[in-house]
């Protein structure tokens, strides 16, 4: 059995434009309901997130985050959990002003983990403008650091 098979071509040199959908062509109308306010009126409710420039805010947090991912060169913790951090402030500018310490004053990243401190938190998205004060008084000392860095270091 042979089956052959035509394919018919069929020229066209116009074609109708399909009709617009028109929203007066709706027949179905639908009444809006009375608790098209409750979510906007609970939204309202419930309490308001923190600013972005104080502790707990979206920016800040994000400094934080970033300050976590620099770590001391002698010693396997971040400068954060380390407690070399003493102050962060985000202006309402959302500039960012850290005040933070060595563990000595002839650290060998004295001169460079200022600078990098300052690359990191200005690469924060959202922070305009970073400045890192480096400060030594009160000095470091061992116990600022975090529970998680001690028990990192065996000092637990």
């Amino acid at each position: 059995m042979n089956h052959e098979r035509k394919i018919e071509i069929e020229e066209v040199t116009e074609a109708t434009a399909p009709p617009k959908a028109r929203v007066s062509d709706v027949v179905e109308t639908f009444e809006r309901k009375r608790d098209y306010l409750d979510g906007f009126l609970a939204q309202q409710a419930a309490p308001a997130a923190p600013p972005a420039d104080v502790p707990g805010g979206d920016l800040y947090e994000a400094v934080i985050d970033a300050l976590k991912e620099i770590y001391d060169p002698e010693i396997p913790v971040n400068i954060y959990d380390l407690g070399l951090v003493y102050h962060v402030e985000i202006t309402p500018e959302h500039h960012a002003k850290v005040q933070m310490t060595l563990t000595t004053p002839n650290c060998p990243v004295a001169e460079s983990m200022p600078g990098e401190v300052e690359l990191r938190v200005g690469a924060v998205p959202g922070v305009g403008h970073a400045e890192v004060e480096l400060v030594w008084d009160p000095p470091w000392d061992p116990q600022r650091m975090s529970d998680e860095a001690k028990l990192e270091l065996g000092m637990l």
